[in-house]
């Protein structure tokens, strides 16, 4: 009995130093093991290392992400802006017959939700080339047209020169409409891009999509685009195109002589504009039917 207490206590101490060596000295602090208890040691490559080398650094775990399963997901309602009819209609019934062909359409073509400013690859089919189909990449800065006769712009720089493409949006050749970055600009119509320099339109051929949530905020792009030398295209500067995306560099009676073209009144015109949110909300309920059927 007494040669194994003995034995007990000096693997007890043993166990001891090795600790205090490995700098664990709160493990050390352990009373003394039972007579005929068997020491165990526990190591881990965090926890124990050489004793040349210093202990592992606390590094804290990540936060947790507190998702709420109660918060209701807000479905954001996207109506192209092709089927809400003109205010100088004078044929109702012209555009519910429109309204029903470009449904049919949409149930055999795809066509996303994207804004002017969005980057889109377009395929069409083209009868003279190689592979019968033609294939484009570029940002969109014009949206056109009502019903079936719906038009959008694209323009990119190929080679060093600007190239520009009109696309029919119902088109029967149209064979693929892919939006690769869905954002919105400044401006509603970005043609002032052909006075632009020429990096602000230039993108990729090759680009790749960039995700984007069905039910997240459109991203508004707070851009600025510098302009070339004039002339330009058209004065960009006079109030009556109310730019918001360019960063003029004209001097200062140069911006002054360009207000005397403003028209303050435009604002208080109550009929310029009419209400379409009743009208939207019908058509909307209607699209949202038919493709569903």
């Amino acid at each position: 009995m007494r040669r194994g207490k003995l034995a007990g206590a000096v693997m007890a101490a043993a166990c001891r130093r090795f600790l205090e060596q490995a700098g664990v000295r709160a493990l050390a602090r352990a009373p003394a093991a039972r007579p005929g208890a068997r020491c165990r040691c526990f190591s881990s490559s965090g926890l124990l290392r050489a004793n040349n080398e210093e202990p592992a650094k606390f590094q804290p775990p990540p936060k947790p992400v507190v998702v709420d399963k109660h918060k209701e997901i807000v479905e954001r309602r996207f109506l192209s802006p092709e089927f809400i009819p003109p205010r100088e209609r004078t044929d109702p019934l012209k555009f519910c017959i429109e309204r029903t062909d470009m449904i049919r359409r949409r149930k055999v073509l795809d066509i996303p939700e994207f804004y002017v400013g969005s980057i889109l690859s377009v395929t069409t089919a083209d009868p003279y080339a190689s592979d019968k189909t033609s294939h484009f990449v570029g940002i969109c800065i014009q949206r056109g047209g009502k019903g079936l006769g719906a038009t959008f712009v694209l323009r990119n720089i190929i080679q060093g020169q600007g190239v520009e493409f009109c696309y029919e949006l119902y088109n029967p050749r149209m064979r693929e409409i892919k939006v690769l970055k869905l954002e919105k600009r400044l401006d509603d119509n970005l043609m002032y891009l052909r006075d632009a320099l020429p990096e602000y339109s230039t993108f990729d051929v090759n680009m790749k999509p960039v995700p984007h949530s069905a039910n997240d905020e459109i991203p508004v792009n707070q851009l600025k685009v510098k302009m070339k030398p004039r002339p330009w295209t058209k004065r960009w500067e006079r109030p009556k195109f109310n730019i918001q995306g360019i960063h003029f560099e004209l001097p200062e009676k140069m911006m002054k002589e360009a207000q005397k073209w403003s028209m303050p009144w435009i604002k208080f015109d109550m009929l310029r504009e009419y209400n379409t949110s009743k009208l939207e909300e019908e058509i909307w309920k209607e699209v949202n039917e038919e493709l569903k059927k």
